[in-house]
């Protein structure tokens, strides 16, 4: 019975994928002469299938603006999981193959004036919240005619400012993850063992000089925005310097190394790796009959330091015609708030992809990560994950995936629920973005 489920299931996941169709409309633009698809707003990331293997959003010098141009955008993912887990205190109930919540997102990109974008997403539906809610957003400014035409036009063709309270710019690995329903961009069901993602109140300064790219920004601290406090949080700092560079039609090299600093945050920790409020793409691993464990960040190594955190993390690029290879090299060090030993983690994760057909639109892959790191100052643990995924563009808005996930404990505590503790199993995800 459990089987005819499972397949049913998938059966019927694919049916559903079949059934959508996306229909381009074309139509002129007078002033740039292309169709309605190819037109879309300046400085800005593509949330479809053009957006794959993007960073940062591109630099254009040569923008247009006619009035205010509002996009309306979105994301709605459903899964079908199969996973199984266990652990050595056999505390973890059985898992079934079954469909997880549906999670949606609702962008506005609002292009308010010639270089200035407004962004917001909010998060509509999510395994950790079913209710609505502001994932962040930011105000981008590429240009500065909005205090007189051509004003700073020179530095302004290289610099770029964003304010907001946003997804900060630490590593390229966020730019690959998945963010609640938006799963286009990422080639696997499943984000990072370390998922370095957090959204916080401040500012980033680009500057782009060919392929040449640096930032410098800070935030407040904080993921929940307040101002009653003591004074326990300080400022965090990032910073990003990287090479970017299309050698040939075939041939893209990319490398950037990236610091977060945070000198402490007494109330929580910092959010570095704790701030991802809609939960992990892996339901209910790790997780006992009496909600202790993972919960919903079932499968994640998160670290929430209260004193004198720094992350680095380096992140090599490759692609040559249909194969690339993207890395994270990785290290977080940092003490509790009464601590002074120092503890530290290490992340290492490399995947490799292959996409083909006329427009790349399948491709399979594989990604293998680790993590070791002080769970005390006498017990040093590690985690390894493999996963193994497919997938097709079935239009440049869908996306249908398919992975298979083993992850393994080793080292924990007698009585910690992750003793002995492994996972694995298959999900099958649709995906749309528009």
């Amino acid at each position: 019975m459990k089987n005819l489920i499972k397949y049913s299931g998938i059966a019927l996941l694919m049916a559903m994928g079949f059934q959508v169709q996306a229909q381009e409309v074309e139509a002129e633009d007078q002033e740039q002469n292309k169709t309605i698809w190819d037109r879309d707003l300046p400085n800005f990331r593509d949330p479809d299938q053009r957006g794959i293997n993007d960073f940062e959003a591109p630099k254009d010098t040569e923008t247009y603006f006619d009035g205010v141009q509002v996009r309306v955008g979105g994301a709605s993912t459903i899964q079908f999981q199969s996973l199984e887990h266990e652990n050595d205190l056999n505390s973890l109930p059985e898992l079934e193959g079954n469909f997880n919540l549906a999670t949606a997102n609702l962008d506005l990109d609002v292009l308010l004036y010639d270089g200035v974008r407004m962004h917001l997403r909010t998060y509509l539906s999510s395994q950790h919240h079913t209710e609505a809610y502001v994932k962040g957003g930011y105000i981008q400014i590429d240009k500065l005619d909005f205090i007189s035409e051509g004003f700073a036009a020179g530095l302004m063709d290289h610099m770029r400012i964003k304010i907001g309270h946003m997804e900060n710019n630490y590593g390229d690995a966020h730019f690959r993850r998945t963010d609640n329903a938006h799963a286009l961009h990422n080639p696997f069901v499943g984000n990072y063992l370390m998922d370095s993602f957090t959204t916080e109140v401040g500012a980033e300064v680009y500057l782009f000089n060919g392929p040449w790219l640096g930032m410098l920004g800070f935030t407040n601290g904080k993921l929940n925005q307040s101002t009653a406090g003591d004074g326990e949080t300080d400022p965090s700092f990032l910073a990003k310097v990287g090479y970017d560079n299309q050698f040939n039609e075939d041939l893209r090299f990319r490398l950037t190394g990236s610091l977060f600093y945070s000198g402490h945050n007494y109330a929580r920790g910092n959010y570095l790796y704790t701030a991802d409020r809609a939960g992990t793409r892996y339901y209910n691993v790790m997780t006992d009959v009496d909600g202790k464990g993972d919960t919903f960040r079932g499968g994640r190594i998160g670290t929430s330091f209260k004193n004198e955190m720094t992350s680095i993390m380096i992140n090599p690029f490759i692609k040559y015609g249909g194969l690339e290879f993207f890395g994270i090299i990785e290290t977080i060090s940092g003490q509790d708030k009464d601590d002074t030993d120092t503890k530290t983690y290490n992340h290492y994760a490399g995947e490799l992809i292959y996409r083909f057909g006329a427009e790349e639109d399948f491709y399979l892959g594989g990604r293998y990560s680790t993590v070791t790191g002080d769970l005390t100052d006498s017990n040093e643990i590690s985690v390894d994950r493999f996963q193994v995924g497919a997938g097709w563009f079935m239009t440049k808005n869908i996306l249908a995936k398919l992975e298979y996930v083993n992850q393994e404990y080793s080292d924990y505590p007698t009585g910690d629920i992750h003793a002995g503790g492994q996972f694995n199993g298959i999900t099958l995800e649709a995906a749309i973005s528009f």
